[in-house]
């Protein structure tokens, strides 16, 4: 009785196993026919015995059920690339563990083609504003890729921007973990015959350039991402209510990048935004000592200033401006302003005075000195308007002042500039 019991269970497992067989022959033949819906069809109806099969039934069933999804992922099933990837990457772990490597040269390179398609999916999707389905398209092309490490961080910034914070954070987290810095350098060269020029590889761009095909090879360095990854972290942790985590970023940020000025500038700017005005003065005059030929800085450190009423520093925060970039025209605007508010400001004591003659002498002497600031503020804008005749800003201040300052023929003059 025993040995009729093994002879049937044996003709059982033959029996599956021509099946197995008959449905992956008919997947194999229907994917060369192009119809890849067939070919899945056809591997479904292998699926629920394909565990008990050898390693080298395995590998085909993975292998051709792979190149099924990824033509269906092609036709526009997105969600298919996800199954292609997982049977490619399993056809590669058994043919690895079994030593026989007959599908995973050419799996490889599907790999390597779903991940560029990914790539090219996902800037659709940031096109069009689907930005979670890009993020984890650029996601999975990372992880078919360990080494394509940008990928990882473009899908955090396409998690940034559809607001999907939790997904970025985890990114950011990723790519802080793999030591992640994003700069570099960008191997360059103009095409010869079309006059563009082109980003390639080092040993490729120099063959090119001793060929005579491509001129002027250009090394440039492309800038560190570490301050911008920081920001971003530090400022979905704002949004999050999670200051504490947002400065620690900064702290862990520049402790390992001191001389980065926009980590200074993006940790200064945080301060501001929750309110910590003389704590964004200090870490801008820092900035500002380690960058003195950015112009930004001096500015922003004006504005500052000028918003607590410190209006000597401000100005010579414009001044610093306006001498690395002559034609800053906020600078010059707010520079300007400085002069008008404190003329502005004596404005209500004038009001305030009697009609005695020790008031109208205080009066006089206060009038003149407000009129001399008007037009130390007017002679910064007249100046301005050399560089910038056309400028509405400077053109509609100017007009003010001289209406202030009772200047009829001056300000007649910057009315007709203005098209009034």
């Amino acid at each position: 009785m025993r040995t009729k019991i093994l002879t049937v269970v044996a003709t059982v497992f033959t029996m599956v196993a021509f099946a197995q067989k008959a449905e992956i022959k008919a997947a194999d033949k229907a994917l060369k026919g192009g119809d890849a819906a067939a070919a899945k069809a056809a591997l479904e109806g292998a699926a629920g015995t394909i565990s008990g099969a050898d390693d080298k039934v395995k590998a085909q069933y993975h292998f051709l059920r792979g190149k099924a999804y990824a033509d269906l992922a092609n036709k526009g099933d997105a969600t298919a690339f996800d199954e292609a990837v997982k049977s490619f990457r399993e056809v590669i772990s058994l043919e690895e563990k079994s030593g026989k490597a007959k599908y995973t040269n050419e799996t490889e390179q599907r790999l390597a083609a779903i991940s560029a398609d990914l790539v090219n999916a996902a800037v659709d999707d940031n096109n069009n504003k689907k930005f979670k389905e890009a993020a984890e398209k650029l996601y999975m092309s990372y992880k078919i890729s360990p080494k394509d490490t940008s990928y990882l961080y473009y899908a955090a910034s396409s998690a940034v921007n559809g607001g999907h914070y939790d997904m970025a954070l985890g990114y950011y987290d990723e790519l802080k973990a793999v030591g992640y810095d994003g700069g570099g350098i960008a191997y360059k060269a103009t095409n010869v015959a079309t006059g563009e020029v082109e980003t390639m590889d080092k040993t490729q761009r120099d063959l090119y350039v001793k060929s005579g095909s491509y001129s002027d090879p250009v090394d440039e360095k492309l800038p560190s991402k570490t301050a911008e990854i920081v920001k971003n972290m530090a400022l979905i942790y704002t949004q999050t209510g999670q200051n504490d985590k947002a400065f620690e970023a900064f702290k862990e940020a520049r402790a390992s990048n001191p001389d980065d000025v926009n980590l200074v500038l993006s940790e200064a700017n945080l301060y501001y935004q929750t309110g910590d005005k003389d704590k964004f003065k200090e870490l801008m005059a820092e900035a500002a000592s380690m960058a003195p030929d950015n112009p930004d800085l001096h500015y922003n450190i004006g504005v500052i200033n000028m918003e607590q009423g410190n209006m000597e520093e401000a100005r010579a925060s414009y001044k610093k401006a306006l001498e690395v970039d002559p034609g800053y025209v906020n600078a010059q605007l707010n520079l300007s302003t400085t002069y008008v508010n404190e003329g502005n400001g004596l404005i209500d004591e004038m009001n305030n005075l009697g009609n005695s003659r020790a008031d109208i002498a205080r009066y006089d002497e206060l009038k003149q000195k407000k009129d001399d600031l008007f037009l130390e503020g007017a002679g910064i804008l007249e100046e301005a308007l050399k560089t910038n005749p056309d400028n509405q800003g400077i053109l509609s201040q100017l007009k003010n002042i001289y209406g202030a300052l009772g200047d009829n023929e001056n300000f007649m003059r910057i009315k007709k500039l203005l098209g009034e």
